[in-house]
């Protein structure tokens, strides 16, 4: 598992700790199963923190 002191995790890495792929990640926030994540104000990316990741698990069953 990544390491929980990171300050933000990408879409790829909360996907690999949930065990879905980055497309069905996307696909559920754009489908309002999961709530939309924060965006980098410079680059645009999708960003998530460690209590991010902990919900999105729950929403899952997988905690």
């Amino acid at each position: 598992m990544l390491e929980t002191k990171k300050k933000y995790y990408s879409v790829q890495e909360v996907a690999e700790i949930l065990g879905i792929s980055k497309q069905t990640l996307l696909r559920y926030e754009k489908r309002g199963f999961f709530p939309k994540a924060r965006r980098n104000p410079i680059n645009g990316w999708r960003e998530y923190t460690w209590n991010d990741v902990q919900r999105l698990k729950k929403i899952l069953g997988r905690e």
